[in-house]
């Protein structure tokens, strides 16, 4: 597999920690020390599709294709307006594809389950070009008086198009059940023979200790494990470009494999947690700035609700 295309999408409402201030017990300073974010984009006019046609429509530029050279299209999302169709029928029909299209909900792990998931296709279908598309608006997920995790997130899209090459070195995906320290429910519609009783949830319940435990536990296996799979060390990756979740869990990953900082590239303090779209956002951003360099070895590590983890390790040759 090889990336030929990067995509990326924001909406245009800033919010910073300042404007925090004025409805939650907090400031700036806490914020930052707790998680490296100063500011994060929230969707206000845009809808979330439209991020997600943009981001395709940059990727496929970038790829130099057309919609009609879209062979299947991969998008990971965990909520958006419509229960029913998928949000990748819908993006299918902005784009005016005519592929197959399949929606996955990995959470924040979405764009390394996609990467697992468009490898084997492309292994085993007669297929040339698959765009994967993660469009994510957490900022509807959230409940907006509790501070512990409204100011963490932000909404983006971020878009790949990948097609066969030997690019991919090692990729690994898991699930651990830990339901409990992240997770939202929704109240369905009755039916006259629902008996039990159904709660609404308040937006998302995060336990903040056991997600930064999982979070870097699991990375550290994931890193660890994809590493001896490519048979490298440490020392040989260039960039490892990981979720933007949190810049302490970052830093605990780092001092694990022991690399300067330079080696991590972030966007966490202007975009916030975007979940899925967080790499694919971050590779788009590092390509059209001219910081990826053809032949360099990436290291991409996410986790999300699930848990739900994933790393791989992919030469860049775009």
């Amino acid at each position: 597999m090889r990336i030929i295309g990067t995509g990326s999408a924001r909406p245009s409402k800033v919010v910073t920690n300042a404007m925090l201030e004025n409805f939650l017990d907090t400031s700036d300073e806490w914020i930052v020390t707790r998680t490296g974010i100063h500011e994060r984009r929230v969707i206000s006019s845009e809808r979330l599709e439209d991020l997600a046609a943009a981001a395709a429509r940059n990727a496929m530029e970038d790829a130099g294709i057309t919609s009609e050279q879209v062979d299947f299209i991969i998008c990971s999302n965990v909520v958006n307006e419509y229960v029913t169709p998928g949000l990748g029928c819908v993006i299918q029909g902005m784009l005016g594809a005519t592929c197959p299209t399949v929606d996955i909900n990995c959470a924040c792990t979405g764009f390394i389950y996609a990467l697992d998931i468009a490898e084997a296709y492309l292994a085993t279908k007669d297929l040339k070009n698959i765009l994967i598309v993660c469009a994510e608006e957490p900022a509807r997920m959230m409940n907006w008086h509790d501070r512990s995790s409204c100011i963490l997130f932000g909404d983006a899209a971020g878009a790949v198009v990948v097609t066969k090459g030997d690019d991919l070195k090692a990729i690994r995906v898991s699930t651990h059940c830990k339901v409990e320290a992240l997770y939202q429910k929704r109240k369905l519609q009755p039916t006259p023979f629902i008996t039990k009783e159904e709660v609404d949830t308040e937006g998302v319940v995060m336990n903040g200790q056991d997600v930064f435990k999982l979070a870097v536990s699991s990375s550290i296996k994931d890193i660890d494990k994809v590493l001896t799979m490519a048979g490298m060390t440490a020392d040989d990756i260039d960039l490892y470009v990981l979720h933007q979740a949190n810049v302490r869990i970052i830093e605990s990953i780092r001092h694990f494999v022991n690399q300067d900082k330079s080696k991590f590239p972030f966007n966490l303090d202007k975009y916030g947690n975007t979940s899925s779209a967080s790499i694919p956002a971050l590779l788009d951003d590092l390509s059209r700035g001219n910081q990826l360099k053809t032949g360099e070895m990436l290291l991409l590590s996410a986790f999300g609700a699930g848990f739900t983890t994933g790393a791989c390790i992919l030469r860049w040759s775009k």
